[in-house]
This record gives structure tokens, C-alpha cells and sequence, in this order.
């Protein structure tokens, strides 16, 4: 059996991506050594003397890991202590540094750089913030969890749960357990009780059809589930935005289409058939309900739930209009 690597680099926000870097680094340890013991130190509580010891040889040769957390803190005392360590590790020892890629010192801006350079095992760890991004992740999770999962199931999935990736990852790993590994829509949809109905792309699908009851009651139930207002002023904005584009190019095939919009061709057909009863007046009028709903909802409106429905109303009214 290998050795485990004894220099690892982990760089970025992204909590759960930077626990599961730790995690990889902790099994490989105790596949060399399975009594290995975790010690996770955040870089500011440490002297030069005591990290010194952290790193040094065991007397029965025991395997550990150390984890130096907030690395973008450290001082450069302690960088330099690191870096001396990091020319000859010592047998045993995992050296786990956790750095989010900033820093405010020199020392701190140039440690994951001479980190490389010394030879550590790099996991990169950033903030998953673009809508791709996401999806990619909710799709990374489903193929992790032995399953499979159709593109309109990703966004569906997203809209349930929201944003957090612990909580998708779960979410995915969960669905693909309890159902025989193809995670559908309807399979999403029947997990979720429905919530999947009333979050914030099923109050954007009402109102762009002008179903100002269904857009409504959506809306209410939304609320009381506690979805947050900036999720559903994304999606109406999104849906608005997505029927806006679709109508422009007119009634193409949605598979034609998918290069030049950028969008897959089941979001470009839905697309259309909501485009119907809207002209290019209503259209604008709808653009600019939800640039300034964006704003309201993130602090500018005295009433976030006021506004929510004030745009809703006025995305309604603005459909059909001649």
C-alpha cells in the first residue's frame, strides 16, 4: 500500500468541498494507518514551538492529520515554519492547510503558491454561485450516488431545495437511495410533498402565463413555507428574461436553438408556449418590474412580501396586453 501524500492544499470557500477535501485527506491517511488521529488548529492560535510539534515524528510512529484552518490569517512566522516543514515532512503526518485564496499579509497572499511549489496535492474549493454551476454540482451528485438525472429533474431539484450544497447533496443522495437511481421530476415532486410546486419558479410559471389566481396562491404558499424573497424575485426575473429571449427568435426548433440561446431545449420549449399572449411592450414593461423588484427585495422595499406581489401583479397585467 502507498503512502498517503503528506502535503495537501486545500483553497476556497465552498464549506462542504473544503470538509470533503479534509475528509479525502483524513481516509487516505487511515487507509495507510487506520488508528490516524484528526487535529484541526485554526493558524492563529499556533506558535512556531507548538506547530513545530504538531508536525514532528511520532514515537510509535502513530499516522495523524493536521489540519491548519483560516490560512489566509496565518502570520509569517508561522508560514515560514510551515514551509520549512513542508521541504521534509515527516513520515506519518498529513499536513492539511486550508486557505480561502485571499489573505491580508504577504505571507498569507503567498502561501498557497509556495504550497505548489513545495509540491502539495491542490484541491480547489470555490464558491459554487452560477446557475451552471449548480446544476453541475446537483448532477456530480446524482452520478456520485450510482444514479441518473434528466436536466429538467436538475432544475427541479434546485427549486425544492435551494441553493445550499449540503443540503442538494442530501437532497440527491436521498432521492437516488429511495427510488430505483433515475431521479425524474414526478420522483422529486412526490419526495418533496410539493414544495417543489410553490417555490419560486412555480409562482415565475403562473405569472408569465397571466394566471393571476395560480400566481397568487402560489406566491402565499411560498411565503408561509419561508421561501426567501431573493429566490423568487431570481425566478420570475429569470423567467421573464428566458421569454423574452425565446420570443425574439421566434417559433425555431428548440434543439436548433440551444447553441445560440445557451439554454437546453426543454427550458427553450416551455419557453415558447409560455411566449404566447406576449407582445414586445408587455415584454419590456415585465424586464423592468423584475430589474426593480431585484433591488426591493434586498433591502431597498419597506415590505419584501408587498413587493413580491406588486410585481407579481404587474407581471400579470403586463401579459396580454394590446
Amino acid at each position: 500500500m502507498s503512502a498517503p501524500e503528506s502535503l495537501h492544499l486545500v483553497v476556497g470557500e465552498e464549506e462542504l468541498l473544503v470538509e470533503r477535501a479534509v475528509r479525502a485527506a483524513l481516509e487516505a491517511a487511515r487507509e495507510a494507518d487506520p488508528t490516524a488521529d484528526l487535529t484541526r488548529v485554526p493558524v492563529t492560535e499556533l506558535t512556531p514551538p507548538e506547530l513545530a510539534e504538531l508536525v514532528s515524528p511520532s514515537l510509535f510512529a502513530e499516522g495523524r492529520v493536521i489540519v491548519l484552518q483560516n490560512a489566509q490569517d496565518i502570520s509569517k512566522e508561522i508560514a515560514d515554519t510551515v514551509l520549512s516543514y513542508a521541504k521534509s515532512p515527516a513520515d506519518g503526518v498529513t499536513l492539511v492547510v486550508v486557505h480561502t485564496g485571499g489573505g491580508r499579509s504577504k505571507a498569507a497572499k503567498d502561501l498557497p503558491g509556495q504550497l505548489k511549489k513545495a509540491g502539495a496535492v491542490v484541491t480547489e474549493c470555490a464558491k459554487v454561485t452560477k446557475a451552471g454551476e449548480r446544476e453541475a454540482f446537483v448532477r456530480n451528485e446524482v452520478r456520485r450516488a450510482g444514479g441518473k438525472i434528466d436536466p429538467e429533474a436538475v432544475t427541479t431539484l434546485i427549486d425544492a431545495v435551494g441553493t445550499n450544497l449540503r443540503e442538494l447533496a442530501a437532497a440527491a443522495s436521498q432521492l437516488v437511495s429511495d427510488t430505483d437511481g433515475k431521479v425524474t421530476v414526478e420522483e422529486i415532486r412526490r419526495y418533496h410533498q410539493g414544495k417543489a410546486e410553490v417555490t419560486g419558479f412555480a409562482v415565475a410559471e403562473k405569472a408569465v402565463t397571466g394566471d393571476r389566481a395560480g400566481a397568487m396562491e402560489a406566491l402565499r404558499w411560498a411565503m408561509q413555507l419561508g421561501v426567501p424573497h431573493v429566490l423568487v424575485a431570481d425566478a420570475l426575473a429569470d423567467a421573464v428574461r428566458t421569454v423574452a429571449r425565446v420570443s425574439a427568435v421566434g417559433r425555431g426548433d428548440p434543439f436548433s436553438l440551444a447553441g445560440p440561446l445557451g439554454m437546453p431545449p426543454w427550458k427553450i420549449k416551455k419557453a415558447q408556449a409560455q411566449s404566447r399572449g406576449w407582445d414586445q411592450s408587455g415584454l419590456a414593461d415585465a424586464m423592468q418590474v423584475v430589474a426593480g423588484l431585484n433591488a426591493d427585495v434586498k433591502g431597498v422595499a419597506a415590505d419584501a412580501d408587498y413587493a413580491l406581489e406588486r410585481a407579481v401583479l404587474k407581471i400579470v397585467s403586463s401579459h396580454g396586453r394590446r
